[in-house]
C-alpha cells in the first residue's frame, strides 16, 4: 500500500459488513459523528500478523460505544474476524489497525440521535515508530495548558472521539516548539497523560504512574504494569503533583502507536534513558511478537 494522503492510497477497507475500495470507503457530509462527536474507536497493531490484544481492544470498543449510547451492530466476534480479513486482503502482517464506530447520517440532524444507524469500518496501514527516533535519544514533551476534565463532566473511560480535541489542540502547541507531544494535568492538577499515551516515572528503582481515575486506563499501561510486577519491580499507581517531575530519574510513554517510548525532558525537566526503561522497551517488544 503506497504511503499519501490518507484518503487516496489502493487497498481495502471493511465498511459496515462489506470490503469496500479505500478510496470509496466515504461517508455524507451530515454524517452525524462528524458534527456531534457520536464516535468511538480503537487503535491496535499488528505483529506477525497478530494483532496484540485483539479482542480486548474490541470489547472496549463496544464499552466506549456504550458510555456514548449506542451500539454496535456487530458483535466482538464479527469484528474480530473483521480484522484478520482486513489484514489479509491488504497483505499486511506488521500493521497499525483502526476500528471506529459513529452515529452517521439519518433521519436526526440535531443533537439527538436515536434514529441514525451506527456505523463500523476498519482499515489498516503501516505505520512505523510514532515519536520517530525518540526510542533511543527520549522524546521532548511540552506541559498542555488543557487540563483533562472531571468524570462528572465526560465518559472519561471511554475512548470516544470528542475527547481528543484537546490533544489535538496540544500536539500541535508542542510540535511549534519543537516537541514531539504534550503532557495533560488534570482538572484536580495532578499529573495524568499525554495527549495519545499514559505516563510512567522512575525513582530509585521503583516506578509511578498517575492514577487512571480520570483518563483511558491503556491496554499498553495495563501490560506494562503487569511486565513490572513480574519482574518484581514495585509499581505505585497513585496522584503525582506536578512538582514531583524534578525528583523522578527516567521516564517513558505507553500507548498501541507510542509503544513503550523513553522520554527524556519535560519542560524543563530532563530525564535519562536509563537500564530500566531500555529493559521495559525491550522487554514489550519480545512480547508483542510472542
Amino acid at each position: 500500500m503506497a504511503d499519501g494522503a490518507y484518503d487516496d492510497r489502493d487497498g481495502k477497507i471493511w465498511l459496515d459488513g462489506e470490503m469496500v475500495d479505500w478510496r470509496a470507503a466515504n461517508v455524507h457530509i451530515l454524517t452525524h459523528g462528524l458534527h456531534y462527536a457520536s464516535s468511538v474507536f480503537e487503535g491496535e497493531r499488528a505483529y506477525n500478523g497478530k494483532i496484540f490484544l485483539s479482542r480486548e481492544h474490541s470489547e472496549r470498543l463496544h464499552f466506549s460505544a456504550g458510555e456514548l449510547d449506542f451500539k454496535i451492530p456487530f458483535s466482538v466476534d464479527e469484528i474480530e474476524a473483521a480484522k484478520a480479513e482486513v489484514l489479509k486482503v491488504n497483505g499486511l502482517t506488521d500493521a497499525y489497525v483502526r476500528a471506529v464506530a459513529w452515529r452517521g447520517a439519518g433521519e436526526d440532524m440535531g443533537v439527538a440521535s436515536a434514529r441514525n444507524p451506527v456505523r463500523l469500518a476498519i482499515a489498516a496501514w503501516e505505520w512505523g515508530n510514532y515519536y520517530g527516533d525518540a526510542k533511543f535519544k527520549g522524546a521532548k514533551l511540552d506541559i498542555a495548558k488543557w487540563k483533562r476534565p472531571s468524570p462528572e463532566t465526560i465518559p472519561v473511560h471511554a475512548k470516544a472521539a470528542g475527547l481528543y480535541m484537546i490533544c489535538t489542540i496540544s500536539k500541535h502547541e508542542a510540535e511549534a516548539k519543537g516537541c514531539s507531544d504534550a503532557l495533560f494535568m488534570d482538572y484536580r492538577g495532578y499529573v495524568a497523560e499525554a495527549t495519545g499515551a499514559n505516563i510512567f516515572f522512575v525513582k530509585d528503582g521503583e516506578v509511578h504512574t498517575p492514577k487512571a481515575d480520570v483518563f483511558l486506563n491503556g491496554l499498553t499501561r495495563q501490560t506494562v504494569i503487569k511486565m513490572l510486577e513480574e519482574k518484581q519491580i514495585k509499581v505505585h499507581q497513585r496522584h503525582i503533583m506536578p512538582d514531583e517531575l524534578a525528583s523522578f530519574e527516567q521516564c517513558w510513554l505507553t500507548g498501541t502507536a507510542a509503544e513503550v517510548t523513553p522520554v527524556g525532558q519535560i519542560g524543563e525537566y530532563m530525564f535519562e534513558v536509563g537500564d530500566l526503561t531500555k529493559d521495559i522497551v525491550d522487554s514489550y517488544e519480545k512480547l508483542v511478537r510472542s
